[in-house]
């Protein structure tokens, strides 16, 4: 039974190897002949938090289909490289299993561990080594991934940096540094205008330019925060757009329901939709 389960992935695999090569073949499709590796990377992204959002869900169908799309971005590189005769899928393959069970000596060789902690620990020290055998590590912050979003490079540099000791010791530092971040955006903001509702307006190109820094600044404060927690912001941020996109959906269809428009509505009536939106969750 199993024999033949991965036979079927295996013949699927083939099959999806196979319409991709006739996509970028002389007579496939104009689109997928054009991309190389740079152009399609956003979509690499965007697939990869597709997965996620339907997972959070909770919809296997979705999940099974984004997990296609994502596959798919896989397959398109791995084609590109097979014609520019860099590497091919199988390529790809074989050096994800060979790193498997390179990082996984407690089960494919004699190593005892006491439990998924110590299990972290030593793939971090074998992805360690592994940088350092191939002279690419010229600093600690040389591990984190720069190819992923802005928050989880945050949340990952955070991490690296408090492995050797760059950290506080306790909670209060953490929001004490978000309130002072905030009291900085604050500050240029007031420098703006009496009236803070005209701020925006106000601004002048030194004071965005310092605004956007100290807003950086603040985000990371927060990332840190999180990150003290364990927590991931990344997937908090993701489930708090999933949460706000289902409310904004119900608010949509009140008004539909009323056969109005949203201009037929002041802020105060669509908040109220919002928070009848909370209560049904």
């Amino acid at each position: 039974m199993e024999k033949d389960i991965r036979n079927g992935i295996l013949k699927e695999l083939d099959q999806l190897i196979k319409v991709m090569a006739v996509l970028r073949g002389p007579n496939g499709c104009p689109w997928d002949k054009k991309q190389d590796y740079y152009s399609i990377k956003e979509n690499i992204i965007e697939e990869a938090y597709e997965v996620v959002e339907a997972l959070e869900k909770n919809d296997i169908p979705a999940f099974k289909e984004e997990l296609g799309d994502l596959l798919l971005q896989v397959v398109f590189e791995s084609q590109i490289a097979y014609e520019k005769e860099d590497f091919n899928l199988g390529d790809v393959a074989r050096t994800l299993r060979e790193k498997l069970i390179r990082r996984h000596p407690h089960v494919f060789a004699e190593l005892d561990v006491s439990g998924s902690d110590e299990v972290l620990r030593n793939w971090e020290k074998i992805k360690k080594e592994e940088k350092e055998n191939s002279n690419q590590l010229n600093s600690l912050l040389d591990k984190f991934n720069q190819g992923q979003s802005a928050l989880n490079q945050a949340y990952d540099i955070q991490k690296i940096a408090a492995e050797v000791g760059f950290d506080w010791n306790d909670l209060k530092p953490v929001l004490d540094k978000i309130e002072e971040e905030l009291s900085e955006c604050k500050e240029i903001i007031a420098l703006s205008s009496d009236n803070i509702k005209l701020a925006q307006e106000n601004l002048n190109t030194d004071q965005k330019i310092s605004l956007e820094s100290e807003i950086g600044d603040l985000l990371f404060a927060v990332v840190n925060l999180a990150r003290f927690n364990d927590i991931n912001p990344e997937i908090a941020l993701l489930k708090t757009i999933l949460k706000f996109k289902n409310r904004f959906a119900f608010i949509e269809n009140r008004v539909k329901r009323d056969n109005n428009d949203f201009k037929d509505y002041n802020l105060e009536e669509l908040d109220e939709f919002w928070n009848q939106a909370k209560k049904e969750e």
